[in-house]
C-alpha cells in the first residue's frame, strides 16, 4: 500500500531559537504551541528556515523529536531528513520514522550536482529505507538542480513517495506535475509570494516561512481558499504580501527571525554564516508587519 498523503493548507517551516550558543527548547516548545493555536495546520522542523545546516546531526533530531512530542498528534509533523549525502539522508529519515513524524521532506542533493538518474537513485535509497511519506523538496535557487517532472513520475511509483514542496516559483510547473501525476500527487508550495497562483494551479497548500510571523494569516488564507472563497483569500494575500517579499530580502531566516523578535517570540540569534540584517532591511519587515496588522 503506498503511503500517500493529502497534506492540505499552511504548513510552517519553523525556525529554529538559540539561545548561548545553543538551541533553545523552551522557545521552540512554545514556537510548536503558539503555532498550532493560531491554526497552522501542519509544522515542517529543520528545513532551509530552521538553519538544518548548522546543526548537529544530535541538533537535528533533537528538534524533531521536541517538535513531534510538543505536537501531540494535533496536526501532522513533515520532518526535515535532506542531506547531499544519501546515507546521511537515510540516517535522518529513519530517525524521523522511529521519532513518529508523519512524513519527511527531503531536499534534492545540493552541491554534488547529481544527475535526473542520480536523484532518482537517492530518493529510491531512501524510500527503500524507511516506511513513512517523502516529500520531495524541489528547490533549484538552494540546490543548483532542478528535478524534472519526469524524474518525479518515475518516483511517484515507488510506495513513499508522496509529493513536493515546489519551491521552483513556476506556476506552469503545478500543472505539469498534476498532468504528469494526477490529483493524488501532494502539491505543496515552498515559495510564498507566488502561493495565489499556486493554488489557482491546483496545489494543495504551502510550505511557509511567512507562517511563522503571520500564523494565523497564513492558515485564514488556506482556509478560504479551500472553501472557494477567492475574495476573502485574495484580500489576506495582499496583507500578506510585503511580507512574502520583504522576508526574503536578506537570506533567509535571518528576516523572519527579526520579525519574530518584534513579537516577542525568540532572541533574534543565528548562527555563522548567517547574520542579522540590515538596519534598511528592519524597516522594510516592521513596515510589512505593520501593513499585514501584527504590530502598531
Amino acid at each position: 500500500m503506498a503511503a500517500k498523503t493529502k497534506f492540505r493548507g499552511s504548513f510552517t517551516a519553523l525556525v529554529t531559537p538559540f539561545k548561548n550558543g545553543s538551541v533553545d527548547e523552551a522557545a521552540f516548545r512554545s514556537l510548536v504551541n503558539w503555532q498550532i493555536a493560531e491554526g497552522t495546520h501542519g509544522l515542517v522542523p529543520v528545513g532551509t528556515t530552521g538553519e538544518s545546516p548548522t546543526l548537529s546531526h544530535d541538533e537535528h533530531k533533537r528538534v524533531v523529536e521536541w517538535c513531534i512530542e510538543e505536537a501531540k498528534g494535533r496536526v501532522p509533523v513533515i520532518a526535515g531528513a535532506g542531506s547531499n549525502s544519501t546515507k546521511e539522508a537515510i540516517e535522518l529519515a529513519e530517525h524521523a520514522e522511529k521519532a513518529g513524524a508523519t512524513a519527511v521532506l527531503v531536499v534534492t542533493p545540493y552541491y554534488n550536482k547529481p544527475t535526473q538518474e542520480g536523484m532518482y537513485q537517492h530518493f529510491k535509497a531512501i524510500n527503500d529505507a524507511i516506511g513513512i511519506p517523502i516529500i520531495i523538496y524541489n528547490i533549484p535557487p538552494r540546490s543548483v538542480i532542478d528535478m524534472s517532472v519526469d524524474t518525479m513520475k518515475r518516483l511517484f511509483e515507488l510506495k513513499n513517495i508522496a509529493g513536493v514542496k515546489d519551491a521552483t516559483a513556476s506556476m506552469v510547473r503545478v500543472s505539469q506535475q498534476r498532468a504528469a501525476m494526477g490529483e493524488d500527487f501532494n502539491q505543496l508550495s515552498g515559495e510564498d509570494a507566488t502561493i495565489i497562483g499556486y493554488m489557482a494551479h491546483g496545489g494543495h497548500g504551502c510550505i511557509s516561512v511567512t507562517s511563522n510571523v503571520a500564523p494565523r494569516l497564513c492558515s485564514e488564507f488556506q482556509t478560504a481558499w479551500q472553501k472557494g472563497d477567492v475574495t476573502t483569500a485574495l484580500k489576506i494575500h495582499d496583507k500578506l504580501m510585503p511580507l512574502h517579499t520583504n522576508l526574503f530580502i536578506e537570506s533567509n531566516p535571518a528576516p523572519v527571525k527579526y520579525a519574530m523578535s518584534l513579537l516577542g517570540k525568540l532572541d533574534e540569534k543565528l548562527r555563522l554564516p548567517m547574520v542579522p540584517v540590515t538596519e534598511a532591511t528592519r524597516q522594510a519587515v516592521r513596515s510589512a508587519m505593520v501593513h499585514a496588522g501584527l504590530i502598531n
